[in-house]
């Protein structure tokens, strides 16, 4: 028997079909899968929504509408990669909108509960002295923010 793929499953009350057409409208590289719904007798009325697959950046995914027993914590979250300050302000807002919330030092959680960290590609290089940066001052302004602003991680 040989082991052929990874999926990542994303427990939610009843919100994953709207999560998963969220997150595919938010990232490139996403698209809607197959839907399947609950049959009669489960736990759920019968044709809401069950599962629904989608990829993000070409990785797979699936949306689970399993009722409230496993609510969404910090302990997975999801890191997305930014180039520009533009696109960090994009996502970040997106994430945070009808209802996410702030966190800090680049994290946040969406309005599922989904816990995110929207990082700009320089943090990484700030952060280990490159390119200019002095690594001890961009840690200290990371800790300080929520939303990470590129042109703060180096002194004025």
């Amino acid at each position: 028997m040989a082991v052929t793929s990874l999926t990542t499953f994303l427990w939610f009350d009843t919100e994953a079909l709207e999560a998963a057409q969220f997150y595919v409208d938010l990232f490139p590289n996403s698209r809607m899968g197959n839907v399947s719904y609950y049959p009669v007798d489960a736990q759920h009325p019968e044709g809401s929504v069950l599962t629904v697959e989608f990829e993000l950046f070409g990785r797979p995914f699936v949306a689970l509408n399993g009722g409230p027993a496993f609510p969404h914590s910090e302990a997975v979250s999801f890191q997305v990669a930014c180039d520009s300050q533009e696109d960090v302000d994009r996502t970040w807002n997106a994430l945070i909108s009808d209802g996410g919330s702030e966190g800090r030092c680049a994290w946040c959680k969406d309005r599922f509960g989904v816990s995110w960290q929207v990082i700009p590609t320089a943090l990484p290089r700030a952060l280990q002295g490159a390119d200019g940066y002095d690594s001890a001052y961009a840690f200290q302004a990371m800790m300080k923010m929520s939303k990470i602003v590129i042109a703060d991680l180096k002194p004025n």
